[in-house]
């Protein structure tokens, strides 16, 4: 974030939003120091250790077997 503070998140205070592709793919949450909405890129590596530890996810395309 602009104010450069460093923490800890919770899984529950992280929002990570699968697109199609990488520049649709990214991660967000608010800073509990300055209160901005920080978007980060998400590249297959951070998708994997997001989804495992629980962080709730977004798919912004549908996915196999969906209409």
């Amino acid at each position: 974030p602009d104010c450069r503070a460093r923490f800890e998140l919770s899984a529950e205070a992280l929002r990570l939003a699968i697109g199609a592709s990488r520049r649709t793919t990214f991660y967000s949450f608010t800073c509990p120091e300055c209160g901005s909405s920080v978007r980060k890129p998400a590249g297959e590596r951070i998708v994997e250790l997001l989804t495992g530890g629980g962080v709730r996810t977004l798919r912004l395309t549908p996915g196999p077997g969906t209409v």
